[in-house]
């Protein structure tokens, strides 16, 4: 597998349709949500594309967003999110690889993600604390999670 990272005006055509097509078949119809999966964000000038490619496209995928801070003074936030794998390539420590491969792009920042709650420890495992209560998006619990800058962050 090889570990590809893009921002949005990096993809080609194709490789565009297959992450995203990637997302749809994890979220809208393996997790049967239907929601608008195409969120405009992707085109943000700070979003980082991050995915496993397995020489037929990719078989893992998430998606890094800049979010404002929350006070003027400290650095923006990094929001992970998107976070799949496809179905015929879970179970080989793909998310794992990622998510370490995503928060070494993200440098010292704080992160956030709203975890799927079911993957709290797996994100835990990463430096994320729960940050308020369970919530359901498209009838699945998810959990907000923070982690904090991390040493070496300017202060």
């Amino acid at each position: 597998m090889i570990l590809r990272a893009a921002r949005f005006a990096e993809l080609d055509p194709a490789t565009l349709y297959a992450l995203l097509r990637l997302r749809v078949d994890v979220f809208v119809v393996e997790q049967a949500c239907p929601y608008p999966e195409l969120d405009g964000r992707d085109l943000e000038p700070g979003s980082v594309h991050l995915w496993l490619d397995n020489g037929d496209g990719p078989a893992a995928y998430l998606r890094i967003l800049d979010e404002p801070a929350v006070v003027t003074a400290e650095p923006a936030v990094a929001r992970i999110g998107r976070v799949c794998t496809a179905i015929a390539h879970r179970g080989a420590g793909h998310s794992e690889r990622l998510l370490t491969a995503a928060l070494d792009l993200v440098g010292h920042r704080p992160c956030v993600v709203n975890a799927q709650s079911h993957l709290a420890d797996f994100y835990a495992r990463h430096g994320f604390r729960p940050t308020g209560p369970q919530f359901f998006d498209d009838g699945i619990p998810h959990l907000p999670m923070h982690r904090p800058p991390t040493a070496g962050a300017p202060t």
